[in-house]
């Protein structure tokens, strides 16, 4: 059996730090199956459940964007809350190196780098929200406003 430190992800330890207060979930997962299907495991609404994404903008910076599962980015809202032109979502292969997460435990929480982040303001409507745990099989629920404190956010509203 894992001791408490071992299970313990990133995000977890950064949440502690920040005394923040949340729920840790665990799913089976080998490989990267789509967030509709986690939270169906996680037997949770969808409208709570939360995919961050990666994008860059005409100037080369990296911004995330994190926005519910079942809905999409609205690429031209994302740009102009962000002040660019407009934004493109970054190639798969390109995750782990610019966020320090792989595909499927990418979260806004404790990447290589502090990038300008945008939490879709529906999450404003939610007591608390689901996002990734920093790694597949992971997940995390805590209010938008601690999400939004700990990864320097903004809410914005970013998608379709």
């Amino acid at each position: 059996m894992a001791k408490e430190k071992d299970v313990k992800t990133n995000v977890m330890r950064i949440l502690d730090k920040e005394k923040v207060s949340y729920t840790h979930y665990t799913y089976a997962c080998e490989e990267f199956i789509d967030a509709i299907q986690i939270a169906d495991m996680l037997h949770q609404p969808y409208e709570k459940v939360y995919k961050t994404l990666v994008t860059q903008g005409n100037s080369k910076n990296y911004f995330v964007f994190v926005i519910p599962i079942a809905k999409e980015l609205d690429l031209k809202a994302a740009a102009r809350s962000v002040g660019e032109k407009s934004v493109e979502m970054i190639h798969v292969k390109d995750i782990n190196a610019v966020t320090g997460y792989i595909r499927g435990g990418c979260t806004a929480i404790g990447m290589k780098k502090q990038y300008v982040t945008r939490i879709d303001a529906s999450a404003r409507e939610q007591q608390t929200i689901i996002v990734s745990g920093g790694r597949r099989g992971s997940q995390i629920e805590l209010a938008p406003d601690d999400l939004c404190r700990v990864a320097r956010a903004e809410y914005a509203p970013i998608t379709i």
